[in-house]
């Protein structure tokens, strides 16, 4: 059950795309900015709002892969998982970032300092393997690079 503060954050987001035509994934959207993920007392609003099951609300969150369920950690790095990207060297980027945070993707660090999110292309296939971190696009990632992402990440 929603406390009173996130009801009334939640009647206002719920206003402001009452007027949308399949307002699902904006009200989603707007949630996430506000609170940095999708908290789990907000669902049965979203869906009794929607008219549909929580169950429905939950199949969205879940089917894509930028909702959250818990808070992020501080920084967010994203390794490309698209074919490009695997090709040459994507994977072993993969399996150093897991062996170095010990999380596997949508994992946070003890610390809360990093969370870890595979993401399917960044538009840098010439300059793969790519990473993200907070926003900031990162091509030719090497072991060496993600090892010093990851440090200044505070991981």
């Amino acid at each position: 059950m929603a406390d009173t503060a996130t009801t009334e954050i939640m009647a206002a987001i719920l206003a402001e795309h009452g007027d949308l035509e399949g307002p699902m994934l904006p009200i989603l959207h707007a949630v996430q900015a506000e609170f940095g993920y999708i908290p789990n007392d907000v669902i049965q609003i979203i869906a009794d709002h929607q008219n549909i099951t929580r169950a429905e609300v939950h199949g969205v969150i879940t089917f894509y892969h930028d909702f959250r369920d818990a808070p992020a950690g501080k920084h967010v790095v994203k390794i490309c998982r698209a074919e490009a990207c695997q090709a040459v060297g994507a994977n072993a980027l993969s399996e150093r970032a897991f062996e170095k945070l010990g999380v596997n993707w949508h994992g946070t660090t003890r610390n809360g300092n990093v969370t870890l999110e595979p993401v399917y292309c960044l538009g840098l296939c010439a300059c793969g393997p790519a990473a993200m971190v907070d926003g900031k696009v990162v091509g030719r990632v090497d072991t060496a690079k993600l090892d010093q992402l990851l440090a200044e990440a505070g991981a």
